[in-house]
């Protein structure tokens, strides 16, 4: 592939002309591109209905299940692109490791890697331990058409910081202790990490996806210095693994003001932005080169029509000066957001844009 996002020697795909593939190349667009994080979700209504008695992990396996849960925000708010549904956690379930997703609390690991010998929980990632996700993407390219569908994976840190933790934390006692006492193993460990991430990603562009997003959420925990260190030598390696393919590389964290030329360093074409911080000095401290992804509150979808309209334009005149922007809100849908003002948004953003 060319770096362009075309296949090499080929004709362009029916996706590259798409809005979203020219904002993340940083060419002239249509109008402003929107997606938003975990659109293929809790806050539908129709979501909930197809999932009724069906586990997560079990129906991130479920090739028909997949698809229709994430056509269903395409369908329902004329977004610009799909983000494949799954969740960070399935390459781990994958090859093997003991954990599954608990409602109200999130990924629990049985056996948290806290030694050198529990790294043989992780071994390589094949296509064949994935075969649904491939399964899944070709129903999927079959309906989209034109539109883009993004596939995605966990950043090694906050993959590890599951693994590490047991769970969810808020303070990541166990892996930063791991991270300073031990840093041998610390690296040892994301490096494989980096290893299964970037086979993941692999499986889902080589099935058809047609940019792919790393999600390193709880980046934010660190402070720049241990960032570069110990965590942005694991997520270059994922983005190096995926830079042949010429498919636009999203990364993305929480909390991350800090972070934000690092997280770019790391290889991304598009760096995701949250709410904290305008997309002006966000582009700033990123420099030159980068698309940019963001960065609505979307805690101001619950506060009506107007509010959201002047929020969402104060997020497009920040951006008015960028190479190229997609329009995203600045973390994931919440589970109790209107579906409707979503879709408000989405002709808002195109409606204000439109050129």
């Amino acid at each position: 592939m060319s770096a362009n996002g075309s296949p090499t020697g080929q004709q362009p795909t029916a996706t590259y002309d798409s809005a979203f593939l020219k904002a993340c190349r940083r060419e002239p667009v249509p109008h402003t591109p929107v997606w938003f994080m975990r659109q293929a979700g809790r806050s539908l209504p129709e979501y909930h209905r197809v999932r009724e008695g069906i586990p997560m992990l079990e129906s991130c396996t479920r090739p028909e299940l997949v698809a229709e849960i994430t056509l269903q925000p395409v369908r329902r708010h004329n977004v610009d692109a799909a983000i494949y549904f799954s969740d960070i956690v399935v390459p781990l379930k994958a090859i093997g490791v003991d954990l599954d997703i608990k409602p109200g609390v999130g990924p629990v690991v049985a056996h948290p890697i806290r030694t050198r010998a529990d790294l043989a929980q992780l071994r390589d990632l094949t296509p064949e331990d994935v075969w649904y996700v491939t399964e899944a993407i070709g129903l999927l390219t079959a309906e989209l058409g034109p539109t883009p569908l993004i596939g995605f994976a966990g950043a090694p840190f906050t993959l590890a910081s599951y693994l590490v933790e047991g769970g969810p934390s808020r303070t990541y006692e166990n892996a930063k202790a791991m991270m300073y006492g031990d840093p041998e193993l610390w690296a040892d460990l994301l490096d494989r990490l980096a290893d299964i991430t970037a086979a993941f990603l692999k499986v889902q562009i080589e099935a058809g996806a047609s940019a792919v997003q790393l999600f390193d959420s709880w980046a934010g925990a660190l402070a720049p210095a241990d960032y570069r260190r110990s965590v942005l030598p694991a997520s270059a390696k994922v983005f190096d693994a995926v830079a042949g393919y010429g498919v636009p590389r999203i990364h993305f964290g929480v909390g991350t003001g800090e972070l934000l030329k690092l997280m770019g360093e790391a290889g991304a074409d598009v760096v995701g932005v949250d709410y904290r911080v305008p997309l002006d000095e966000a582009a700033r401290r990123i420099g030159p080169g980068k698309a940019l992804q963001g960065n609505l509150d979307p805690a101001v979808l619950f506060a009506g029509k107007e509010a959201v309209e002047t929020k969402a334009r104060e997020v497009l005149e920040a951006a008015a000066g960028l190479e190229g922007h997609v329009f995203n809100l600045g973390h994931g849908v919440m589970p109790s957001t209107d579906p409707d003002a979503l879709t408000r948004l989405v002709e808002f953003v195109h409606t204000e844009t439109g050129r």
